[in-house]
């Protein structure tokens, strides 16, 4: 390949990043160096140059100085085999990966036809990135090491096995030493051998997956979601904790502010105050003050919470414990915004017209003093007249001035007409011993809408407020639908002569239109359904490309900076930008961008282990009703088959294709249904129908389930074979019960 053309000079930034990216071989200092014909003078430039781009994180240093850029991988670097597939394809991870993203996969390339290489084997490897993913070619076999999979022990056979707790996981592996360990333990288990016959050696037992609190930590460990603050991080915050608020912050405490929040909450990061404004030019208008937690005057750039801030990204909540991004020093104790104790704040003034618009919004550093922690539930009930847990001098002075104004401040979403999708939250009610007493959708209050607005409101003023000052935003970024997406709805809709034009220009308020049309038709879940679809992901950035959901041309996160990095970089940018004290840093564009990176994709792992944590939850509760007919609604078809929720609980279910009788049914997948080929019956996405529960496994969070009238079955035909007399790494069928409570629990999986 010929060599690119390189004028002699000390690099820049860009040039060294094009050359260590480019380079065929790795690239150190005195490759570099040689590269631009540097000088000697210039190779101590260089080395300073090298160190500070180390420091802002754009390159890191492999194994022999050689540098690569951060975030990718080493030209030549130490993998280990994470898996090995049913295809004998190798697959691999770095064994050093330091960047706060999940680290890439390899595919191992080796030059024979059979595979040399088992689960924990250790190589060195040349890497090269091909398309969208990474191959690696082993230059030498190094010790082993050891890849440790999450799973639950049961016994056939006379032998022990190990289920991963992973639904797409189709293979159990034989124990080779189980330690101390029993059948019905959680354990970490190291995987190794080579197919046909990979085992499995315990190395921590875990206890009972069934005990409460075991849910979410299958979820933190399967994710690796860091959950122990280390010795200098709870240091620094039990010394920060202690720093005075200082003498220049505006006092807000005579005022009635209140934080109004879930009863369960674990923090409490917002509180709110409005009045009617007495500025002859806002006639009619609001003035209001959301204050937030000031967690940029406790976490500094750069100290041990930062940094570790920075690598859980966000919290991390799950039905019976919550793993903070800050130590509770600060989440649960200083920075939460409680009740009658003086609290440092960063104050947002607005300004409402009595249309809702925000016609100005200043900030400011204050201490707050929350008159009262008031959970929704009860702050409904004051204003309906229906409950007396708020006090009434505050109901008149603090909750009635607060629904005034968002009565003004919810005309203007109206007007403004963002998404309107009725999309209901499963809330796990679980007693004292983290027992699941219910499953239920969590009820919408206006008083979650009027939080809601005001925190939208702040949200917007924080963005726009940074653009005054033409400062660096770390926006909240959702786009509108891919064309792509939007040929896939269109197809949809056509199937029930709904018109969709893909000429127009899309906006939020074309989708609600389409539902208006739909109304309350019987297929109105399944249009619902495919319109949420068609959305994209929203995520963190510095580029503006507005937030399509919302119908919002500047959108920034501010209001949860205990619980979220990327409030907390934009409390920085405010400090900073408008001089109100310590802990303010303006970011360039290419850290905010590499931030935003980051945090997006931690902000999908929580959302990822808190959706599978409640699936578990959700099962185990509908494993005591094993056998019993639901109401079910369809929420995905494939050619294999459909997958069903249980209206009002949750937890999404199989429902094979081959266990939809003798029948062939083809898969249509622009209707996305499955239509039987001489009865012309169809399963149709959003389709409500009663279905038998078959199968609740809540390690895994599986559910099966049957249609009612007969066809298919529980466990299907036995197939072949004792169950001790088999190939290691296949599942055989089998009944995971719970110790004590035989028949409670039951999973039985086929060979596949």
């Amino acid at each position: 390949m010929a060599k690119k053309q390189i004028a002699p000079g000390l690099p820049t930034r860009e040039q060294i990043l094009d050359f260590i990216t480019t380079s065929d071989t790795p690239a150190g200092k005195r490759e570099i160096a040689r590269a631009f014909g540097l000088s000697a003078q210039q190779k101590i430039t260089l080395k300073a140059l090298l160190k500070d781009m180390a420091d802002e994180g754009l390159i890191d240093s492999a194994p022999g100085r050689a540098f690569h850029k951060m975030g990718g991988l080493p030209k030549v670097t130490v993998l280990r085999v994470a898996d090995v597939d049913d295809g004998g394809s190798v697959w691999a991870v770095p064994e050093r990966w330091e960047a706060e993203t999940p680290p890439p996969r390899l595919r191992i390339r080796e030059k024979g036809k059979r595979s040399a290489l088992g689960v924990g084997d250790r190589v060195l490897a040349r890497t090269e990135e091909a398309g969208s993913g990474w191959i690696a070619h082993p230059m030498k076999t190094l010790a082993r090491g050891e890849e440790l999979m999450l799973g639950v022990l049961h016994e056939e056979g006379g032998r022990l096995w190990l289920q991963g707790v992973e639904k797409k996981e189709r293979r159990d592996f034989m124990v080779a030493d189980a330690g101390d360990a029993r059948p019905g333990d959680l354990v970490l288990a190291e995987k190794a051998g080579r197919p046909p016959r990979i085992t499995a050696r315990v190395t921590q037992r875990l206890g009972d997956p069934f005990e409460a609190r075991s849910f979410s930590l299958i979820a933190i460990h399967k994710h690796s979601i860091p959950d122990v603050f280390g010795a200098e991080v709870i240091e620094e915050a039990e010394r920060i904790a202690k720093a005075p608020l200082g003498d220049d912050r505006e006092d807000l405490r005579d005022l009635p502010i209140v934080a109004i929040d879930p009863a369960d909450a674990r923090d409490h990061d917002d509180a709110v105050w409005a009045a009617p404004d007495d500025d002859p030019a806002n006639e009619g208008g609001w003035k209001a003050i959301v204050a937030i937690a000031d967690v940029s005057f406790y976490v500094r750039p750069g100290g041990a919470l930062d940094r570790e801030a920075r690598k859980r990204g966000n919290s991390v909540y799950f039905p019976d414990r919550v793993v903070p991004m800050l130590p509770e020093t600060l989440s649960a104790d200083v920075c939460s915004l409680k009740e009658g104790v003086d609290r440092a704040a960063l104050a947002c003034h607005l300004q409402v017209a009595k249309d809702g618009k925000l016609k100005g919004w200043r900030f400011t550093r204050a201490v707050i003093r929350v008159a009262a922690n008031i959970a929704y539930e009860d702050a409904q009930a004051a204003i309906d007249g229906t409950g007396d847990e708020v006090a009434p001098d505050l109901v008149e002075t603090a909750l009635r001035p607060l629904w005034d104004c968002w009565r003004a401040l919810y005309k203007a979403r109206e007007a403004r007409e963002p998404l309107d999708l009725d999309l209901p939250e499963r809330r796990i009610v679980l007693d004292e011993k983290g027992r699941i007493l219910s499953v239920a959708p969590r009820e919408r209050l206006d008083a979650h809408k009027l939080i809601e607005d005001y925190m939208i409101a702040a949200n917007v003023a924080a963005a726009k407020a940074l653009e005054a000052k033409k400062a660096p935003v770390m926006y909240r970024i959702h786009e509108p639908p891919s064309r792509e997406k939007l040929v896939a709805l269109k197809d949809y809709l056509e199937t029930f002569d709904i018109p969709f034009a893909l000429g127009q220009v899309v906006k939020p308020a074309t989708f609600n239109r389409i539902l208006d049309r739909v109304g309350e038709a019987v297929f109105r879940p399944q249009v619902m359904e495919q319109v949420l679809r068609s959305q994209t992901q929203a995520y963190y950035g510095p580029a503006n490309h507005g937030h399509f959901g919302l119908s919002l041309g500047s959108y920034a996160h501010f209001t949860s900076p205990i619980r979220r990095y990327a409030d907390l970089v934009v409390h920085r940018g405010l400090v900073a930008a408008y001089k109100l004290g310590p802990g303010g840093v303006a970011e360039d564009m290419a850290t905010m961008e590499r931030t935003g990176e980051t945090i997006s994709a931690l902000e999908r792992r929580a959302m990822e282990a808190e959706r599978e944590t409640v699936d578990r939850y959700v099962a185990a509760y509908l494993a005591e009703h094993v056998g019993s007919v639901m109401e079910a609604r369809i929420t995905g078809v494939q050619s294999f088959g459909f997958f069903a929720t249980v209206e009002g609980i949750g937890g999404d279910g199989l429902v094979p294709a081959r266990d939809l009788g003798r029948e062939y049914f083809r898969y249509d997948e622009k209707g996305q249904r499955l239509v039987g080929d001489h009865s012309g019956e169809e399963f149709t996405l959003g389709q409500r129908l009663p279905l038998r529960l078959v199968e609740a496994n809540p390690v895994s969070g599986a559910l099966r389930f049957e249609l009612v009238d007969g066809k298919g079955s529980a466990g299907g035909a036995p197939e072949g074979g004792a169950r001790g007399d088999r190939e290691p790494g296949r599942r055989p069928p089998r009944v995971l019960k719970r110790r004590g409570r035989p028949g409670n629990i039951r999973h039985q999986g086929r060979k596949r």
